[in-house]
């Protein structure tokens, strides 16, 4: 345990210490958001935009609490985070409910995101000093007093235009409703004191235990900061890192059947939003957040959709072609469905399934708003099928499959810093053996001739190319055609798969494979 002594202490020997960017407190609600789900669990933020159930059901933490206690952004934070680290609850699934249902302005709901986003992201690095200065067992401090001095903190040290009093007064108010004076005096006293040695805090040293200084610097867990210095080196491993504590961009994906690129660009340039195409894929368009989105007359009519470059690419070695008939397998939340069409030019027939009910209903909300006629979207478990079209009818018939997997997620970092804390070493594995069932039975419906593509949101090896090896041993009816064909060379590796890391390609981080029939 560090004491306030060595937490202040000045070491003349060590390296620089990193610098913290501060920012400004944004002026329009930051987007943290994802087109692709990577358990399966979690209801989209962007894509559609429908009524969450109510997160707080069964979690009675808060029960005897009078609820206008949490009547401003730095209330509501704190009352997120306690729900998030306390259940397997999705960060953003709470955020959006608490900002329906809650009368914020615009800046609150503004400074409500960022401080529920950076507290996550920077969570490891923040519980350093909070640690240092704590007088007792830190990791047994109250939930949401904990919660409460990492709100402050990270308003202290990362952004700009909060007084440092106004951070601290408000976290030790609520503390002193929630749990009385006594906590609320340890959460005044820590986070002033913090305050008077801000110029000579020490850091953790990186000759003593290199993964463990890096997980605290860049705010992962040591585990997967261990696989990542093991597999590409120190260095490499600390820009992913870096990369992944971005705050995220959104990007929207034109609908070229409907309007030309520079007419969504001229769009955009009239509402003074900052903006550049993809690198990749020039019709994709890179912004740092749009407000009130969902209202805007150009999502209304169908003109763009909300998905990253990275998906895009997956859709791209599909390379699906007018009047072929597609099966899109686990396609909620229904975007690259949404892409396929466009690319067929609605001609040709897909099929999207997937095992969730209300995930369903989402994506013929969404393909009803983009106006496409094509796309039969059902309920169905691939793996224990109901229906007599997936029994037998598309048995050997479709011409291309596209299995966008579940998995960890380690490529979305970015857009989700929750993920950092909710997976396990061991859910990587766990998720192989699901991921290598679903391919195994989409399989199925490949005919001769026909293309199976392979994709993920995740970084790690295991359930990526090891995954496709692991196929290939058992079917030795397919094999691995080049999607170098079919995107930029630059996107893909050396064995011929699309493999995408946030610090190398500055989009998230994904895989993709493309298998033929023979």
């Amino acid at each position: 345990m560090e004491n306030e002594k060595n937490n202040t202490e000045s070491n003349k020997e060590e390296k620089p210490v990193p610098k913290i960017e501060k920012i400004d407190v944004p002026e329009e609600q930051i987007a943290a958001s994802i087109e692709d789900d990577p358990m399966g669990t979690e209801e989209p933020v962007v894509e559609v935009h429908i009524p969450l159930q109510n997160p707080d059901e069964n979690f009675p933490y808060y029960q005897n609490v009078d609820k206008r206690i949490f009547n401003n952004a730095r209330a509501l934070a704190v009352k997120i985070l306690v729900r998030c680290e306390r259940t397997d609850a999705y960060l953003d699934k709470i955020i959006d409910f608490e900002i329906r249902n809650n009368d914020l302005n615009d800046l609150d709901k503004s400074l409500l995101n960022e401080l529920a986003h950076g507290v996550i992201r920077w969570m490891r690095r923040l519980d350093w000093f909070l640690n240092g200065f704590y007088r007792g067992q830190y990791e047994k401090c109250l939930s949401d007093v904990k919660n409460a001095m990492r709100v402050a903190l990270y308003q202290i040290l990362f952004l700009n235009k909060i007084p440092y009093a106004a951070a601290v007064n408000e976290a030790v108010e609520l503390i002193k409703k929630l749990r009385g004076d006594k906590h609320a005096g340890v959460v005044n006293g820590l986070l002033r004191t913090i305050i008077r040695t801000l110029d000579s805090l020490v850091w953790p040293t990186r000759e003593i235990d290199e993964v463990n200084y890096l997980g605290i610097i860049q705010s992962h867990p040591n585990w997967m900061v261990r696989r990542w210095v093991q597999r590409f080196g120190f260095d490499e491993a600390e820009k992913l890192c870096e990369s992944n504590n971005r705050r995220p961009n959104l990007t929207l994906r034109v609908n070229k059947n409907k309007i030309k690129i520079e007419e969504l660009e001229k769009h955009l340039e009239e509402k003074g939003i900052p903006y550049r195409r993809g690198a990749y894929l020039d019709y994709f368009i890179h912004i740092k957040m749009m407000s009130k989105i969902y209202d805007d007359e150009f999502f209304k009519q169908g003109f763009f959709s909300i998905q990253d470059e990275s998906a895009g690419l997956m859709s791209h070695i599909l390379d699906p072609k007018e009047n072929e008939l597609v099966l899109d397998v686990c396609a909620a939340p229904g975007g690259k469905s949404s892409h396929i069409s466009e690319l067929m030019h609605g001609a040709g027939r897909i099929i999207s399934i997937d095992k969730y009910v209300s995930k369903v209903e989402m994506m013929k909300k969404n393909f009803e708003r983009l106006a496409l006629s094509n796309i039969l979207a059902f309920h169905e478990d691939l793996q224990e099928p109901k229906t007599e079209l997936m029994r037998e009818k598309l048995l050997n018939k479709v011409d291309k499959v596209i299995v966008d997997a579940p998995c960890s997620g380690l490529g979305v970092i970015t857009k989700k810093p929750d993920i950092k804390w909710k997976r396990e070493s061991g859910d990587i594995i766990k998720l192989q053996k699901i991921q290598f069932e679903i391919l195994d039975k989409a399989s199925e419906y490949v005919k001769n001739g026909g293309v199976l593509v392979y994709s993920t949101c995740t970084t790690e090896k295991e359930e990526n190319e090891d995954l496709i090896n692991m196929f290939l041993e058992k079917h030795k009816e397919f094999r691995v055609d080049d999607a170098s064909k079919f995107v930029n060379r630059d996107v893909t590796n050396k064995n011929g798969f699309v493999e995408l890391f946030p610090h190398i390609h500055n989009i998230d981080g994904a895989f993709g494979a493309r298998l033929v029939k023979q």
